[in-house]
């Protein structure tokens, strides 16, 4: 998760107590075999945020990197002026793309056509002082309250998970309100794992 962006909006909302909604976030990694997966890493931020970080970009005026304009992610502007970016890659584990800071996930091999996927917690808790300044908590419950940050770990079979697994035992997941992230609050393992067997 890019707290480097959560900041930005975090600033542009500053100018707007009114703004309410702000990003939903998934990380979906499938499995294709004992070596290769795809991923797909989709954001969507709420029309009013969208048009602030844009605005930000277009103006040149930000430190940070532009709101999905690298190689490999594509923008889609939606009906309701929302924006949704959307990072797919596929291949071998070692290329695959995932956000460029918090934590990534992590891939074991087994050697029986199983393979671990796995991803940290530790690197996903933020802490945005809101204990301390009651504006700031006020902001960040605006902003985020209702919005989630997805990870989905799937393949052809899911055989061992700590995360809820799906009806046709493909995938398993986990939802995490993005407040509980930021207040550091959230209440989860170590590392969030699933084993696939690609057989």
């Amino acid at each position: 998760m890019n707290f480097a962006l959560i900041g930005r909006m975090a600033g542009a909302l500053a100018l707007s107590l009114s703004l309410a909604g702000c990003i939903d976030m998934t990380t979906d990694v499938y499995v294709t075999s004992a070596t290769t997966a795809k991923a797909t890493v989709t954001q969507t931020m709420a029309a009013d945020i969208y048009a602030m970080v844009k605005a930000a970009d277009d103006s040149g005026s930000s430190d940070s990197k532009p709101f999905c304009k690298e190689e490999g992610q594509t923008l889609t502007e939606n009906e309701n002026k929302s924006g949704t970016c959307v990072i797919v890659s596929e291949g071998v584990f070692a290329d695959l793309k995932f956000d460029d800071s918090g934590a990534k996930p992590t891939f074991t091999d087994n050697g029986d056509g199983t393979v671990r996927v796995a991803v940290t917690t530790k690197d996903m808790m933020g802490e945005m002082g809101s204990q301390d300044d009651p504006q700031t908590a006020a902001m960040m419950k605006q902003m985020f309250e209702g919005h989630f940050l997805t990870i989905r770990f799937g393949g052809p079979a899911v055989t061992d998970t700590n995360m809820t697994l799906n009806d046709d035992g493909t995938y398993a997941e986990i939802k995490i309100p993005f407040l509980d992230l930021l207040n550091g609050t959230a209440d989860l393992p170590e590392e969030l794992y699933a084993v696939v067997d690609t057989n």
